[in-house]
């Protein structure tokens, strides 16, 4: 099978002279070259694409694949990463991961938690900002969770991104719509241990890989996983597989967020436990990192015994199911 290849790389945005936390969410071409490597390995033909603008050259001059393995991030708006998945559904070209109302959606985490609260998921209290004046508003405990609506990787999350009282949360508040030009997300903050799922498949094939739980090593962390946490991860954090009993509540609440969002091939569900040790949906990404080494989900699942070609192997095999069968 020829699969190609779509991806947004660091490097291309560096050279453009933007940071490394704006482009926190793009791959390496380490990451490229494991998957395509990967893929060769499990005897498919493999074409590099890139990003979106290289997609359209390709399509526009006749290329076509039998599945594109998706990777890309997209750059601008809150529906970039549905950019890439649009293009190819209206192209008729078979991809990897969720489709294109899928990744438009779980970007915004308000959105995602208001679809999953109709779903009788436990998401924990919330509240969109979208001007400072909406503070005066809020209907939420102290202390509060503060992060952008529309990012990733930890982008815009802080050490100091627990707010204690209206002060804290009205500078914050301004800071983060002055940095990232979108509303805010409050959510009264959850003071129990992290975890993150691991889930491959789609409809009724999908499954939980495993779950970790991550151990914050260090108090000045603040118990937060974000941008400077998980890229210094081998030092700030530990991952611990997780067994005991919560653990078929977590993988429960995951998958049930997993199947409710209609999502695809594999992803990662973030949950965290609540001051009574309940288990709440935090986020999902339907778009998991992929770094055959630092990467969360190849780390969960190297953690539970799979290897890194079993999860690309299954990914493959769970999009494939959507490829007609006169291709």
């Amino acid at each position: 099978m020829l699969i190609g290849l779509t991806y947004d790389i660091k490097s291309t945005y560096l050279n453009m002279g933007f940071s490394h936390e704006d482009v926190a969410e793009f791959d390496s071409e380490e990451t490229i070259c494991a998957i395509e490597e990967t893929l060769q390995d499990l005897g498919h033909k493999t074409e590099r694409i890139g990003n979106i603008y290289e997609l359209t050259k390709a399509l526009a001059a006749g290329k076509r694949w039998d599945l594109v393995f998706n990777i890309a991030e997209g750059f601008r708006g809150k529906g970039r990463e549905a950019q890439v998945p649009g293009l190819l559904e209206a192209w008729g070209i078979p991809y990897t991961f969720s489709d294109s109302f899928i990744m438009a959606l779980t970007l915004d985490k308000g959105a995602t938690k208001s679809f999953l609260c109709k779903h009788g998921i436990r998401v924990g209290q919330y509240s969109e900002i979208r001007e400072i004046s909406d503070i005066d508003n809020l209907k939420l405990e102290f202390p509060l969770f503060l992060k952008p609506i529309a990012e990733g990787t930890g982008k815009g999350i802080r050490g100091s991104s627990t707010v204690y009282n209206y002060f804290e949360l009205r500078d914050l508040t301004q800071s983060l719509l002055q940095e990232f030009n979108q509303p805010v997300l409050a959510e009264e903050f959850l003071p129990g241990r992290e975890f993150t799922v691991g889930i491959w498949g789609t409809g009724a094939k999908a499954q939980v890989i495993g779950i970790i739980e991550i151990v914050f090593n260090s108090p000045e962390s603040n118990c937060i996983y974000n941008y400077e946490t998980k890229a210094n991860y081998k030092e700030l954090v530990t991952y611990k597989p997780c067994n005991e009993p919560i653990s078929e509540e977590i993988a429960l609440l995951a998958l049930q967020a997993y199947k409710a969002l209609g999502c695809r091939d594999a992803g990662r569900v973030d949950i965290r436990l609540d001051k009574h040790g309940n288990p709440v949906f935090m986020e999902i990404n339907p778009l998991a990192g992929l770094h055959p080494i630092d990467s969360d989900l190849p780390i969960l699942s190297r953690l539970h015994g799979i290897q890194y070609k079993t999860l690309i192997e299954k990914i493959v095999d769970s999009a494939s199911e959507r490829i007609p069968c006169n291709n």
